[in-house]
């Protein structure tokens, strides 16, 4: 679906972007993780044909991406971090506006605004939305018109705990339905529940790319904490790999002693500043 080759970009003559190289296939959930100023946003712009001054090529359905015509962005959705409604239009206006600007089939648009919590505040203003009421609004606008590729920009940015919980689903839901997804985020949890591959990305190179798991599993060990009461409480920790050979919790085992035990194993945030010696603020 999209392939990426040596593909460097520069704002002011030094290069912002260098030599990237990915692809990713149809179908999948792939994400670009990275602090801010770290590229995720220009590589998002040039993939969209929206900075067409870069050199190497980077390739969306099998066209040059400085080259889109007005067929490609039938079939791409994209939700931006921020806002893009008219805020003086009610929520069923503005997506009523923005479904005749398509020639393919669109989605109904009720059922939309049912599907993340939006049905009773249809025909109120934007302008009178909280943050996490725009943010689920943007992202069924991207939804419209049924699009093959989805460009999603922090898609949980702002929501309480529930609606997080709710935009993942429906993400998860689209990736069923066969829909090839660009997740930018910088939260490591939102990637590791999502993604099928992730690209760490900081100073417009990309660090690291694999799966979240495989991340995890190839530069961390998972380990076992447990605890007993000898006196207080006590606690040890061993690598899971090496239970077998710690003759302490042998022994507790054997004598019914142990009062907590639980497995533990690097985040994907952690993974992320062992491989880039950066955090993601």
């Amino acid at each position: 679906m999209i392939q990426v080759k040596d593909l460097t970009f520069s704002y002011t003559g030094k290069p912002f972007i260098q030599n990237m190289n990915f692809n990713v296939e149809k179908g999948e959930i792939f994400g670009f993780l990275g602090p801010s100023g770290a590229g995720k946003s220009t590589l998002q712009k040039i993939l969209l044909g929206m900075l067409p001054g870069y050199e190497g090529s980077a390739t969306v359905g099998g066209a040059e991406c400085k080259k889109h015509n007005s067929d490609f962005y039938q079939s791409i959705g994209v939700d931006f971090e921020y806002s893009t409604m008219y805020e003086k239009l009610s929520a069923r206006e503005n997506l009523g506006f923005f479904s005749s600007l398509y020639k393919r089939k669109v989605r109904n648009i009720d059922d939309l605004l049912a599907s993340v919590g939006l049905e009773n505040d249809a025909d109120k203003r934007v302008s009178d939305y909280s943050k996490g009421m725009k943010s689920r609004l943007n992202f069924i606008k991207a939804l419209i018109h049924d699009p093959e590729l989805l460009f999603l920009d922090e898609p949980t940015s702002g929501l309480d705990p529930t609606n997080s919980r709710l935009m993942k689903d429906m993400v998860l839901e689209e990736k069923k339905r066969g829909k090839t997804i660009l997740l930018t985020t910088h939260n490591m949890q939102d990637a590791t529940e999502l993604c099928d591959r992730v690209a760490f990305i900081v100073g417009g190179q990309i660090y690291a790319l694999d799966t979240p798991h495989n991340l995890i599993m190839s530069k961390g060990a998972a380990k076992i904490t447990y605890s007993w009461i000898d006196g207080s409480e006590q606690t040890a920790t061993c690598e899971l790999d090496a239970v077998s050979g710690d003759e302490k919790l042998r022994q507790l085992i054997a004598e019914n002693r142990l009062q907590s035990i639980h497995s533990s194993e690097p985040t994907l945030n952690d993974i992320f500043i062992e491989i880039t010696g950066r955090t993601l603020v």
